[in-house]
């Protein structure tokens, strides 16, 4: 994964320069062939790095993510639900002509909660807190890849209806990932990055796929995916405990999810196991 994102990173470097010289002759040339050292400055462009707080109560990665997975759906008086709403009458009638309760319809509504389940885990801070990761565009990117993995992974499992709903929420997820890159005031061969992205993304989904079963495989694939910025294929002694931890995180969601109902996966009624509450391994309704 580091090469890839090296050239990435780069094409940001280098369109920033484009801008300052105005040098229209960089656009003929194939990014594809250019080189990045580091993440600093797209990270510092896209969204600040977020310092660990040392203020915030220490967490022990050590007791986390052990307890027995379950059902991650909400309760049916939890305020986090998001329901359709149930009209009746010529309201109803004019809602079902104007294709409101649809099936493409229907499916839009549910793909836009299940990605709000997915950036609510990603963007909260808690998700970096406890596994002392920088707030950065390339973790960002990676944590949301990781949890998109996690949810089209279980759509699989209810055949064809979550295979389409699945890919509803991969064009939601892609529109908001060009967002997110434009905000860096990239615009120009933005097409050419989210190329590049999007095999990032689908060489992660395959990696994924294949270290699900195995402890040792996924955590080496989490490594190289979220945590090393020099391409080493296993984490190092001082950032072992963060990437088991995260190992654990993300074996026991998969877990949760597959006891979660039908009901609740498609209509988007679950949440990710919450972070905030570090030494809590419990999931909240």
């Amino acid at each position: 994964m580091s090469p890839r994102w090296s050239r990435f990173l780069s094409h940001i470097n280098r369109v920033s320069n484009l801008q300052r010289n105005n040098n229209s002759e960089f656009v003929k040339r194939d990014v594809s062939v250019l080189s990045f050292r580091n993440y600093a400055k797209v990270a510092a462009v896209v969204e600040p790095n977020v310092k660990f707080d040392t203020h915030k109560p220490e967490v022990n990665l050590n007791k986390m993510f052990w307890s027995k997975p379950c059902s991650l759906a909400l309760a049916t008086d939890s305020p986090y639900r998001i329901d359709d709403p149930q009209y009746e009458g010529m309201k109803r009638f004019i809602l079902k002509l104007m294709l409101f309760y649809s099936k493409q319809s229907q499916f839009i509504r549910w793909a836009n909660v299940l990605y709000r389940r997915v950036i609510h885990q990603v963007d909260g801070p808690a998700i970096y807190d406890v596994f002392s990761l920088e707030k950065t565009f390339k973790t960002t990117f990676s944590l949301l890849v990781l949890h998109m993995w996690l949810c089209l992974r279980r759509l699989k499992e209810e055949g064809n209806e979550g295979v389409e709903l699945g890919q509803y929420i991969y064009e939601i997820y892609n529109h908001d990932l060009e967002l997110r890159v434009s905000k860096a005031g990239v615009n120009l061969l933005l097409t050419k990055w989210m190329k590049e992205l999007e095999r990032i993304f689908y060489g992660n989904i395959v990696a994924y796929d294949a270290a699900i079963g195995k402890q040792d495989d996924m955590q080496n694939v989490i490594w190289r995916n979220v945590f090393s910025d020099d391409g080493t294929s296993k984490p190092s002694e001082a950032a072992l405990l963060p990437v088991q931890a995260m190992t654990r995180y993300i074996r026991r969601e998969a877990s949760c999810l597959s006891l979660t109902d039908k009901e609740a996966i498609l209509s988007g009624n679950f949440m990710f196991t919450p972070l905030e509450s570090t030494g809590v391994d419990t999931v909240k309704k």
